[in-house]
């Protein structure tokens, strides 16, 4: 194998010495004594420094020796025979430090050889990652169970290095090299159990060693990668123990650190788009531990930017987790609704987060027991100043206004869906205070997306013009592109302003119709347009669990049009 620069300078192991790391002293018989654990990582106190074997050398002439040793690293190249002996030559070693720790289990000073070239060897591994087409040949010598394996090993420095290798082996850009060779290795490390082994391998890791904390941030790295290449596999990682070790990881007391903003980021991946995740966040008091880390931020700012992105990270969690009907219940048991009422109320930079929460817990049918609690603590008064003014948006967040009109709309249009009596007419009495204020505001905004969809309009009817003079039809695709477009610039916000507008109209206080269509007359309103606007929305209407529900939903939205 060819030698290079580093190891021409490098420093020699001197084996002899390493021996004697096993006990306190030289004393082989005496069993006794406490026996040290053996450390790969403290082999460099027992290296001695080789003579400077460039000393006295020109600068041409070391510039001579690189371009050798450049030239000799250039022609071996890893083929399929190279991989081969690599692999042998890591089953061998493997053998042989097994062997050894079965015939010494009590003298690490016997077998710290073999496990200084086991080592080596895994080390060694790392140059097939700029090969991603040999991943196949890795899957067929079986080497893929045996690498998993090793993160097993009672040397918690061998698994560390051998996590490390993964990493780099299932890094998403050499994946993307060779699609074959990706699936191959991530299809046999899924088969192989690796979440399960990776997960074990962190609950032994002590993240008060710099080594062992760096091995836990590339443990996550590793499942992250996996996961970014099969996103559907996040339920069994989470079932393999990956969910309890993140929850427990999250709510542990100590200093905030890179591994606490990366499991929270972790568990966001987790619970994007997998029910079955979500489920398992709850049963497991998933929820409480989420309420519990994100009261620190009630009353106080995220200290810097890396805790700022971890709360915004739990908050996605929680948003994800709120899916799912059955953690609507248990965020309502845990309090959640009024740490959210309250974050809203301090004006910290939890505040535009906390709204998206509340836009989650009170949505849809599901709603209903939160939308009526939230009435319960006092939330309308919270809800409605922040309806009236859009306060400016944080820089260091960097949420724009639309975003909180659309959260706070969402939220007045939720309560108007699922409160009934007393409630109800408490939250329809709001429009009418300071000579229906609210009421103007309401019509205000209107007008504001209106325009914002009117321009979007135009600009997609260009664009259809332009593709029926090239000959081409705007097929159901490009219809169902064109209205994401428009929803995203502004309809969803706007179909639900109008939504309130005619339920206000029609079941509020009969001073509120005359005061709508007042504002219509002097901006020049179309009330036809409100109606179209309406009509499109009931029949697009798709959060609906069942049949039953959606037709029932689209039912009372067109009832609205009529009476409208």
């Amino acid at each position: 194998m060819a030698l290079n620069v580093g190891e021409l300078l490098a420093y020699q192991p001197d084996r002899e010495s390493i021996a004697k790391r096993g006990h306190d002293d030289d004393d082989d018989d005496d069993l006794d004594r406490p026996v040290r654990k053996a450390r790969i990582r403290d082999v460099d106190r027992y290296r001695k420094p080789a003579p400077a074997q460039t000393a006295g050398m020109s600068e041409e002439e070391k510039a001579v020796i690189l371009e050798k040793l450049e030239q000799e690293d250039d022609m071996e190249t890893l083929d399929e025979a190279a991989l081969k002996r690599m692999i042998l030559t890591f089953e061998k070693r493997v053998y042989r430090n097994q062997e050894m720790r079965i015939k010494y289990p009590d003298n690490p000073e016997r077998f710290m050889e073999s496990e200084l070239e086991l080592h080596d060897t895994i080390q060694e591994l790392h140059v097939i990652a700029t090969a991603p087409e040999l991943y196949h040949h890795l899957v067929e010598l079986n080497a893929v169970q045996s690498l998993c394996q090793m993160l097993n090993h009672e040397n918690t420095d061998i698994s560390i290095a051998l996590v490390d290798l993964l990493q780099e082996l299932t890094d998403v850009d050499t994946l993307n090299e060779s699609e074959e060779g990706a699936d191959a290795l991530i299809e046999a490390l899924l088969d192989a159990q690796v979440f399960g082994m990776l997960v074990t391998n962190l609950d032994r890791l002590d993240e008060s060693v710099k080594e062992e904390a760096d091995g836990v941030h590339n443990t996550l790295g590793v499942i992250e990668n996996i996961l970014e290449f099969k996103a559907d596999r996040a339920h069994d990682a989470a079932q393999q123990g990956l969910m309890p070790y993140l929850l427990k990881r999250i709510k542990a007391k100590m200093p905030f650190d890179a591994n606490k903003l990366y499991c929270s980021e972790m568990l966001a991946i987790i619970l994007q788009n997998s029910e079955e995740t979500r489920e398992q966040l709850g049963e497991l008091d998933g929820i409480d531990t989420l309420l519990q880390q994100l009261a620190t931020f009630k009353r106080h700012n995220p200290a810097n930017s890396e805790e700022l992105e971890m709360m915004e990270n739990l908050f996605d969690c929680l948003c994800s987790a709120l899916m799912l009907p059955a953690n609507r219940d248990r965020f309502l048991k845990g309090e959640g609704l009024q740490l959210m009422n309250l974050m809203l109320r301090e004006k910290k930079m939890s505040r535009n987060s906390a709204l998206k929460v509340l836009d989650h817990a009170l949505t849809g049918p599901e709603g209903v027991d939160n939308c009526t609690k939230f009435i319960d603590i006092l939330g309308l008064r919270t809800i409605f100043p922040l309806f009236m003014k859009t306060p400016k948006p944080n820089k260091k967040i960097g949420r724009m206004k639309e975003e909180h009109e659309e959260h706070v709309v969402s939220i007045i249009a939720s309560l108007l869906k699922n409160v009934k009596s007393n409630q109800r007419q408490r939250l329809l009495n709001k429009f009418t205070e300071a000579d229906h204020a609210k009421v103007d505001r309401l019509m205000e905004l209107h007008f504001k997306y209106l325009d914002k969809v009117g321009a979007v309009d135009a600009q997609i009817e260009r664009e259809k013009v332009a593709l029926r003079r090239q000959g081409e039809d705007v097929d159901e695709p490009m219809e169902e592109e064109f209205y994401l477009r428009r929803l995203n610039t502004g309809l969803f916000t706007l179909q639900l302003l109008d939504y309130i507008m005619l339920e206000i109209c029609s079941t509020g206080p009969a001073s509120i119709k005359p005061r709508v269509m007042q504002i219509l007359n002097l901006r020049g309103g179309s009330i036809k347009a409100i109606r179209n606007i309406i009509r499109e929305y009931a029949a697009n209407v798709g959060d609906a669990k069942s049949t039953e529900t959606k037709e029932a939903e689209q039912q009372r939205l067109l009832s609205l049009v009529d009476r409208f």
